[in-house]
């Protein structure tokens, strides 16, 4: 029909390039992609051997846990001490401090969880509604300097305040007509004053987080929600908390996933055996065990039952976030 035949077609339609299959790329293997993106992967290496030499390779430490290794034996007793399975594991289930550790470190964890997780989502709601861009820049940096105060420091603040020779806060109780005392030392008092420190520290750089998932909403809108007559809390509850509930359980399951461990070095340096009934926890009872009385394979064993804990909270916490169809950790 003065058009090119059928038989004549296939010779002017172009033909796949070489190492296609149907004009589509076909895959290329692994090592071909890392070295076409090997910047990326150099970029990529120094956090990859963190996590290899810090956090992997320890954990072949975890043997001596069912070993019975006896001080200053060197590494090799690891692999040739006597085997003991889990006696360690029960002379701590049944030693006189189990139930005291174990429940001070459920408490602290629940309080931590309370005040880390729900404070820096409410500074960062506070922060959103902030108009004024000098003033919200000011409130940021001052609630994340704090975080770059070191621990050490952060106790000496905290003795200095409480102190009954000059501290600032038996000072304004006397003044008050009340009977100061050292309240770091008094386990009615202990427990708030180590919440009140880590959450002065941590509150504003926890926040970044929730900030920045706040900057990515519409702001068409609260615009919306404004002119249907919405006030700040139905704009809050209908609109930004929906809009960043990934951040925040993406965010809880993290927390949850250190909430054993979180805490411990402040815990440790303001706390003393006048207050070990209140604040004695696994981490502080694991430091006395191993580094005070040279107990390894026990203080290992303690560790180690500590580890299992946090990794099936995260596993549970992870399970019922994704039946509730919320983001987790996989997906």
């Amino acid at each position: 029909m003065g058009g090119i035949s059928v038989r004549n077609q296939s010779a002017v339609l172009p033909r796949p390039a070489a190492g296609k299959k149907g004009g589509v790329p076909a895959r290329r293997g692994l090592p071909a992609k890392m070295w076409k993106y090997k910047m990326l992967y150099l970029f990529l290496l120094p956090g990859l051997l963190y996590f290899l030499v810090f956090r992997y390779i320890p954990l072949a430490g975890y043997m001596i846990a069912f070993k019975d290794l006896a001080p200053f034996e060197g590494l090799s007793a690891m692999f040739t001490g006597e085997w003991v399975g889990f006696r360690h594991f029960q002379e701590f289930l049944n030693s006189y401090y189990f139930w005291n550790v174990f429940g001070n470190t459920v408490i602290l964890a629940v309080l931590r969880l309370l005040v880390e997780f729900t404070l820096p989502i409410l500074l960062a709601l506070l922060l959103n509604e902030v108009r004024s861009k000098f003033f919200k820049t000011f409130v940021q940096t001052v609630s994340y300097m704090p975080y770059f105060v070191s621990n050490v420091v952060l106790a000496g603040l905290v003795f200095t305040l409480f102190s009954t020779n000059g501290g600032i806060v038996p000072a304004i109780v006397a003044h008050f007509g009340g009977a100061p005392s050292y309240y770091v030392t008094d386990v009615h008092w202990f427990r708030q004053i180590l919440l009140g420190a880590i959450a002065w520290k941590n509150i504003g750089w926890s926040s970044i987080v929730y900030i920045a998932a706040m900057s990515g909403i519409d702001p068409q809108l609260y615009e919306a929600a404004a002119l249907d007559g919405a006030g700040k809390l139905k704009q809050i509850t209908r609109i930004t908390l929906p809009c960043i509930s990934f951040a925040i359980t993406i965010m809880f399951i993290m927390r949850i996933g250190v909430i054993m461990n979180e805490g411990w070095e402040e815990t440790l340096l303001l706390y003393s055996p006048s207050v070990y009934k209140v604040s004695d926890i696994l981490d502080t009872y694991v430091y006395r065990a191993g580094l005070t009385e040279f107990r390894y394979s026990y203080a290992t064993a303690v560790n180690l039952f500590k580890s299992v804990i946090g990794f099936m909270l995260v596993m549970i916490t992870n399970f019922i976030a994704n039946k509730m169809g919320q983001q987790n950790m996989y997906s």
